[in-house]
């Protein structure tokens, strides 16, 4: 009665195992409130603005997400080894956060220019991905392959 005791048993933890192991992941699901608070960026890619010309571009950059569609952000850029300003410099935008953790994010400068941003989610809304897929300056649109990377600062509300 031991044998057929544990056979029982071993025949149900293996057929437990085997209902857990097909379950599907719980995905998780993600909305513009996804992003809330202060978020650190580094930024980092080349400006190609003519045939054979690659100038390359780093910078940082401190961003706050409403959790509603709109941030503000400072960033400090640099452009083929010159800044592209004497400090941080202020913009504001717009985004929009898909249920997949996928999003677009428009980023606006005071003088008129924008970019246009695709973005991910990772890590429970604590971390995002950029990649800039236009940046237009001046009215026109300047050829890029630059990308980010944001780490959220203290809590959800930036602190």
């Amino acid at each position: 009665m031991n044998i057929w005791f544990c056979k029982a048993t071993l025949a149900a933890a293996v057929t437990s195992l085997t209902f857990v192991a097909a379950a599907p992941a719980q995905a998780e699901e993600c909305s513009n409130a996804s992003l809330k608070g202060k978020y650190a960026q580094t930024i980092s890619g080349q400006l190609l603005p003519g045939p054979g010309v690659v100038l390359p571009q780093n910078g940082v950059a401190m961003t706050k997400f409403d959790g509603k569609g709109k941030f503000t952000q400072q960033d400090f850029v640099v452009i083929d080894g010159s800044p592209t300003s004497s400090g941080f410099a202020p913009e504001t935008g717009t985004y929009a956060i898909h249920s997949d953790c996928t999003g677009t994010a428009i980023v606006n400068y005071p003088e008129g220019s924008w970019i246009d941003l695709e973005l991910v989610i990772t890590n429970h809304g604590r971390e995002f991905r950029t990649v800039v897929s236009a940046l237009t300056m001046g009215g026109n649109p300047v050829p890029v392959n630059i990308g980010s990377s944001g780490m959220r600062v203290g809590d959800e509300d930036g602190d």
